[in-house]
């Protein structure tokens, strides 16, 4: 080392020695903050990128889209006048899918008629007044070990969530539809229940769905989730990818991302969108929600994540890869507003 190069750290190393602990502490705790600031600095650019262009004119809607219905319509609070106002708001759009909320499931995956007491009815209304849409049952509940709830390795708990499928079905539904959360990356639980359960709708010949988590923005992200806050946020693409290989349709949850702007919250479904068409197989639908609710904390911006950003996001993407196995699910009807359903509209189904 040159000695002039030698006196300089010399003095540096005195300065150092000279401050007080208080002075060292902050100065190393600022360095620290500017290590972690870098790499993420360096995402919020990347995601900003994605956001960036024009969306191709191709990117629009397959007719393969969904939304997400609360439990009053299975219960008997919504009515005929609603149903009607529900026909002519997704008139027009692409909308095949409607996932209606039929559960919850007990924790011992067993599920109570006696909750939905409508949900005959409204499946068959919905045959008779809007032909060709496809009533999905919603079953849902939380999930062990991070909640008191359904405990997937457990034999039995799936035999009856499987009992659950065949009892929905029966009452002519058109598929099942899954939310079980948190589901963590890597569970053999969620799998052997996708198994279980995927002859069953085959044999009804009506398709099998999950809402899904979204993905490992980067590597192995999912494990510092669950080693910082025991929590499975995010499946790896390989998770989601077994996961996609046993059902018919998967929708991503992509929302709640705690994205503080509406460019980057843009940027990020573009590349979940791409992240999941790489995951996906040909044959099985992949859709992506959009979120049509406010909420405003750390989790969810209600100013960032909007319709709009979500949709121009996915089209960015799909536009790159192209794709008619796809969708968007809009979540939920009972938040959207009128400028959720127009941003849906504008963006989507032109």
């Amino acid at each position: 080392m040159p000695r002039r190069t030698t006196a300089a750290a010399g003095r540096a190393r005195a300065r150092w020695r000279g401050w007080t602990r208080r002075r060292r502490y902050a100065v190393t705790a600022l360095a620290a903050l500017a290590l972690l600031l870098l790499p993420v600095g360096g995402a919020a650019a990347a995601l900003r990128i994605q956001y960036v262009g024009e969306p191709s004119a191709e990117a629009r809607t397959r007719g393969r889209d969904a939304v997400w219905l609360g439990h009053a319509w299975v219960d008997g609070r919504r009515t005929d006048a609603d149903l009607a106002a529900l026909a002519a708001r997704i008139a027009g759009t692409g909308i095949h899918d409607l996932y209606v909320h039929t559960g919850p499931l007990e924790h011992d995956g067993s599920l109570d008629a006696g909750r939905s007491p409508q949900a005959r009815r409204f499946v068959e209304d919905v045959h008779r007044q809007l032909p060709g849409l496809r009533v999905q049952a919603w079953l849902g509940d939380v999930v062990a070990p991070e909640k008191d709830g359904l405990h997937l390795d457990r034999p039995e708990v799936r035999d009856r969530i499987t009992a659950a499928a065949r009892q929905t079905l029966a009452l002519g539904f058109d598929g099942i539809h899954f939310d079980l959360e948190p589901v963590r990356s890597d569970s053999v639980g969620f799998l052997a229940l996708l198994d279980q359960v995927r002859p069953v709708t085959a044999a009804a010949e009506v398709p099998l769905s999950v809402a899904a988590p979204q993905i490992d923005p980067l590597p192995g992200l999912h494990n510092v989730g669950l080693a910082v806050a025991d929590h499975g946020k995010w499946w790896s693409q390989e998770y989601f990818g077994r996961v996609a290989r046993r059902v018919d349709q998967i929708a991503v949850m992509s929302y709640d991302t705690a994205m503080p702007i509406e460019s980057l919250y843009g940027g990020y479904v573009a590349q979940q969108t791409e992240l999941a068409l790489e995951a996906t197989p040909a044959g099985v639908d992949l859709l992506m929600g959009l979120p049509a609710y406010w909420e405003d904390d750390f989790g969810h911006r209600g100013s960032a994540e909007t319709v709009e950003a979500a949709v121009r996001g996915a089209r960015l993407a799909l536009g790159r890869g192209g794709r008619q196995a796809f969708g968007l699910a809009l979540y939920v009807d009972f938040t959207a507003t009128p400028a959720d359903w127009e941003a849906y509209r504008r963006g989507w189904c032109f």
